[in-house]
This record gives structure tokens, C-alpha cells and sequence, in this order.
């Protein structure tokens, strides 16, 4: 059932020769690692707004200079991104480039930094979505968290479906968010450049003025603001989907998103100075614009639609990423090697699985209102962008490779910029939420290398030493003394099977061991007589009925003086045909396994026992010893 459940809703499974045939081409690469960025054209204005109008409606005029700030920081972190793709075609982004130049430390900090980058803008991004929808419907708005999570759910189950199918999904909502957005643009500036301009009306809740215009505040709109930035390393990162070449066509689909995102986010703050937009805690920016110019007509009810769509599809590009990267930190043992398997469709199923039930709690916890989301945002991609551009340099000095000079002084430029903005963002935001993304990246750091320390625990524990694999002449070797223990639930089947595999096996003493939970032993005793199984019975008596703690202290009881004595537990047990038929038995022999998993020196051996098995007297009849 669980099987069909998996095919029904992901698909049949993929051949891992068709790993090839998943790669992406650079339409739709755009639409799944883009997304993020291009996203943010529909919040990251209205953010810098919300800001400034603390200072009162003067304070907006500077909207539009912020906003090209941001967009010369992109451009040159668009550039710095296109030395790394060139020099690390296999992927990695930040972490691998840190990690090879500046050491493992700084590795895993830009590492742990993009994780959480990733898990924010997936609950930012739905959060904003479900902004978009409750702003054309207000009445929905009480809903807000149920919503976030059901869409977090859908894009999980689409990604899980795999990264070609998912992108193909999502290519159409993408690129009808950029006709829309672009449109709208173009329509305003037009109409202000005729002379048929228009003023947004001021909001019915207006952002209160609190405090006067400084350059601190200046500092925090621009910090606010740069949550535009997210999600460009996500082409750095997955340069392995790409189709051959990868390394070209991840950058030449990095130039056209950064030349998109571009327009679009400078466009918006312009034509929303132009306007007069105050921003709204209750209706986005792009909702009041094209209300303003198109009406609320269809067209104003399709634009808040593929606003809502985006937002949703920039989550996407983090559980395009977020997998890929943890595979990457988990093949290098610091994280679980379950992270670095692809699923049933050829993805990285438990880092999509991962990352939803970490976006999820984000929702559930901040209430998925999206400016309390905002203040931790913005701070890890930054720290990884820094990190990244710093170990190109060193790159760039140790290879001295051709036209280096030039390679040095962009990937420079970009850690100095993207570095002083990470302390611009960790400053500003620090008591609006900042301060957790600071602690809980060094406690990911932490948790990463203590991961690392025990597989490197393991693997020495478990290497073979040399001189264990001089003459392996197992006739050399002493006999193993295993003691076999059969756990008694019933006279039945199942204990039939059980006590013909033991004596199959080379034991030195064979028992059977009964917890007496309800008071019958001599009952359970002249049974086990007449039985005539030939096999010494323990009765153990629990008048507290309590069953694991007694079969625990039994098996730790028996003598193991060396490493050649064994005991080993077996435990007949009945096989459910379905779930229904599992749900009617108990789970004491799941728990008593995972309890005896940590004894040394205990073997358990599960002897399952089939009601549609085909039985014969030799199967299922003990013979009675005799004499």
C-alpha cells in the first residue's frame, strides 16, 4: 500500500541512467533557480518602504536611491557569481568554494548560512504569497497559516515528483510573473512620461510615524531591501542540473535573471515614487499600483494570482537547493549520509522532506506574517556571498590562472561590498530577529562537526587492522559460544518455527524464556510439558506486567566473558497481511529490538511467521526429543 501511495502521487521511479535526462535547460532553469530573486520584486520594495515611512511620507523619496544601491551590489555580486561558476563547474557554490580556500570552518559557516537562507525563503516566500491572496481577499486572512503550510506541502510533493517535472510545473507561472510585472512597469512609466500620471490613494492603516529620519534607519531600509539579493547564488549551486555545457549555460541563465531582476526591482521603486505609494501593512505594493492603474477588474485579480504564484514558486528554488547542498555537507560527513541519497525520482528526498518540516515550524511560529520574517532574512545568504568571494580571491592568488588580475579584482570588490552589507544587515535587524540567525548559525557549525567527529569515531572503530587480514584461515579461529534464548509469547505456530530454527543453529545452550505478566505460570508450565518440545523453559514473573524490563535484565544476566560469547534472542513473531491487520497487534517486540539493539554482545534473529505460508508436517512440527 505504501508503495502504490508513493507511485500515485511522485510517479513510477526513475533508473539511475536517466539521471542524465533530468537535467535542466536554461528556460527552465530560470523559472527553478530564479524564482527566489525574481520573487522579491513583489516584497523587497514595500519592505525598503515600510522602513522609511517610520520617518513619515518625506522619507520615501529616498525608495528609489536605495533601490539603485541594491542594484549596483547586484551586479557586482552577479559578477563575482560568474567567476565562481567558471572556476567550480561541479556545484557547491559557497560552501565548496569557502571550504577549499578558506578552510573547513568557513566552509561549514557558509554552509550553515545558506541551510538557513534556504528554510527562510521558503517561509517568507509562501508567507508573502499568502499576503498577495488575503490582500485581494481579505477575508481569507485569518487563514494565513493553514494556507502557508498547505502550499508548502504541494511544492514539496512537486519537487519530490522530481527537478525536470517540477520546473516544467512551474516555468508558466514564472514567466507570466515577469510578463506582468514588466508590463506594469512599462505602463506606468509611459503614462508618467505623457503626462498621464496617477497618485495611489494613502492607505487606510498607514504606517504610524514613530522616529526621524537618520542614517540609521536609512541603513535598515536598505538592509530591508536586500532581501532582493536572495537567491542569486541559487545558479552557483546547481550548476550540475544544467544541460552540457553547464558551466556556460548556468551563466548565461545568471545573466538574464540578474538583467530581469534588475528592471523589474528598480522599475517598481520608480514607479512607485512616481505614484506616491505608502506602504500598508494589510495590501502590498504591487496590489495598490495595479489597482490604481488597471482597476479591479481581471486584470488586476491575474496579476495578485501570479504574484501569489511566484511567491509560492520562489520557495521553489530552495528545494532545488537546500538538498542539493546538504548532499554536498553530508558526503563530506557533516551531516546524515541519509541527506546525500536520492529518492524513488532521482532527488535528494529527505533533504525536501528536511527542509519542509523546518519551513513549516517557521510558519506555525511566526504566525507566517511575513515583516517578522523579514529581520532574519538577508542575513545568512550574505555571510555565504562573503565568504564565497573571499575564497575566490585566495583562489585567485594561489592559481594566478590566465587574465587572474582582473578575476581577483571583481571577486574582491564583491567580498568588500557584500561584507560591509552583512554587518550593515546583522547591525540593523539585530534586535528585530537577526540575533537568532547569529546564534543558530555557529550552533549549526557546532552540530556539523560533532556529526563529522562520530563517523570518523565509526569508521576507525570499524576499519579492519592489518593484522586481521594476514592468513585468514577461519579454521584458525575459535568457535563462537552462543547462547540462544526463544522468547515464549504463546504456545503456537510461530513458536514452532522459532524453536526448529534454533536448533539449527550451533548453540551451546538452548532456552526458552516465558514473562509471566498475568499470574498463570503453573498453568503455562504443565502446557509447556505436555508439549514435549524438549527445551528448557525460564518462567520469569512479573507482577508489575511489565515485560521489556524483565527479558532485559535476563539477556544482561547471561555470562559473556570474552568477545567469542554470544547471546542470541529470538523472537517468533506473527507477519500482518496489511496496515489494518498491523494496527491490531501490539509493538512490544519493535521496542524489546531497539532496547537489545545496544546490548554488545546480542544477536536478535526475527523468525516471521506467515498465515498464507504453505505448511507441511516437516515445517511445522517439532520433533520430541527423546531419551
Amino acid at each position: 500500500m505504501a508503495r502504490n501511495l508513493k507511485t500515485f502521487l511522485l510517479g513510477d521511479p526513475l533508473h539511475n541512467r536517466e539521471a542524465m535526462h533530468q537535467r535542466l535547460s536554461n528556460p527552465v532553469a530560470l523559472a527553478v533557480f530564479s524564482s527566489d530573486a525574481l520573487s522579491s520584486v513583489a516584497y523587497a520594495p514595500g519592505e525598503i518602504m515600510l522602513m522609511l515611512a517610520l520617518a513619515g511620507t518625506a522619507a520615501l523619496s529616498l525608495t528609489l536611491p536605495i533601490a539603485i544601491a541594491i542594484g549596483v551590489l547586484l551586479v557586482v555580486v552577479v559578477l563575482s557569481y560568474r567567476q565562481t561558476i567558471r572556476e567550480y563547474p561541479g556545484g557547491g557554490g559557497s560552501y565548496i568554494v569557502a571550504k577549499e580556500n578558506l578552510g573547513t570552518i568557513p566552509g561549514l559557516v557558509a554552509g550553515a548560512s545558506l541551510l538557513v537562507d534556504y528554510i527562510l525563503t521558503v517561509a517568507v516566500s509562501i508567507s508573502a504569497a499568502v499576503a498577495a491572496i488575503t490582500s485581494a481577499q481579505p477575508n481569507l486572512r485569518e487563514y494565513t497559516v493553514p494556507i502557508a503550510i498547505g502550499f508548502v506541502v504541494l511544492l514539496a510533493i512537486a519537487n519530490l515528483r522530481g527537478v525536470k517535472e517540477s520546473g516544467a510545473l512551474f516555468a508558466g507561472p514564472t514567466f507570466l510573473f515577469i510578463l506582468l510585472m514588466g508590463f506594469m512597469v512599462i505602463v506606468g512609466l509611459v503614462r508618467f512620461a505623457t503626462g498621464n500620471g496617477f497618485s495611489v490613494p494613502v492607505p487606510h492603516e498607514p504606517v504610524e510615524v514613530v522616529q526621524s529620519l537618520g542614517l540609521f534607519l536609512v541603513l535598515k531600509a536598505f538592509a530591508s531591501g536586500c532581501t532582493a539579493m536572495t537567491g542569486v547564488e541559487a545558479i552557483a549551486n546547481g550548476v550540475q542540473a544544467f544541460r552540457v555545457p553547464e558551466d556556460k549555460n548556468a551563466s548565461t541563465t545568471l545573466t538574464w535573471m540578474a538583467g530581469i531582476l534588475l528592471f523589474l526591482f528598480i522599475g517598481v521603486a520608480l514607479v512607485s515614487t512616481l505614484a506616491g505609494v505608502q506602504p500598508s501593512e494589510t495590501e502590498t505594493v504591487i496590489s495598490q499600483l495595479s489597482r490604481e492603474m488597471f482597476g479591479t477588474g481581471w486584470l488586476y485579480y491575474v496579476i495578485s494570482a501570479s504574484v501569489a504564484a511566484i511567491l509560492v514558486l520562489a520557495a521553489n528554488t530552495a528545494y532545488a537547493d537546500f538538498p542539493r547542498l546538504s548532499s554536498f555537507v553530508a558526503a563530506d560527513d557533516f551531516l546524515p549520509h541519509q541527506l546525500r541519497d536520492r529518492g524513488h525520482r532521482l532527488v535528494f528526498s529527505n533533504g525536501i522532506i528536511l527542509l519542509t518540516l523546518a519551513a513549516i515550524a517557521l510558519l506555525v511560529g511566526f504566525g507566517g506574517i511575513t515583516t517578522k520574517l523579514i529581520p532574519l532574512y538577508a542575513v545568512g545568504v550574505f555571510s555565504s556571498f562573503t565568504l564565497s568571494q573571499a575564497g575566490m580571491v585566495i583562489h585567485h592568488l594561489r592559481l594566478r590562472e590566465e587574465n587572474w588580475q582582473r578575476s581577483l579584482a571583481i571577486n574582491a570588490a564583491g567580498a568588500l561590498t557584500t561584507g560591509l552589507v552583512t554587518a550593515v544587515i546583522a547591525i540593523a535587524k539585530f534586535t528585530h530577529g537577526a540575533w537568532i540567525v547569529l546564534v543558530l548559525i555557529p550552533a549549526i557549525v557546532v552540530y556539523f562537526l560533532w556529526v563529522h567527529r562520530q563517523y570518523e569515531w565509526v569508521r576507525k572503530e570499524l576499519a579492519i587492522r592489518p593484522d586481521e587480514f594476514a592468513d585468514l584461515d577461519w579454521q584458525s579461529y575459535n568457535r563462537m559460544h552462543n547462547h540462544v534464548i526463544v522468547l515464549v509469547k504463546d504456545i503456537d505456530r510461530r513458536l514452532i518455527r522459532a524453536l526448529r530454527y534454533a536448533k539449527s543453529l550451533d548453540a551451546d545452550k538452548l532456552e526458552a524464556v516465558y514473562v509471566d505478566i498475568v499470574g498463570n505460570r503453573a498453568d503455562f508450565e504443565r502446557r509447556w510439558d505436555k508439549a514435549g518440545f524438549g527445551v528448557r523453559l525460564t518462567v520469569i514473573d512479573s507482577p508489575y506486567r511489565e515485560i521489556i524490563a524483565p527479558i532485559l535484565d535476563f539477556v544482561r544476566a547471561v555470562p559473556r566473558p570474552t568477545n567469542d560469547h554470544v547471546v542470541t534472542v529470538i523472537l517468533p513473531e506473527y507477519a500482518p497481511e496489511n496496515i489494518g491487520d498491523a494496527l491490531l497487534h501490539d509493538q512490544t517486540s519493535f521496542i524489546l529490538k531497539q532496547q537489545l539493539f545496544g546490548e554488545p554482545g546480542v544477536i536478535m534473529t526475527d523468525v516471521p511467521y506467515h498465515i498464507n505460508e504453505p505448511c507441511t508436517p516437516n515445517s511445522c512440527a517439532l520433533p520430541r526429543e527423546r531419551g
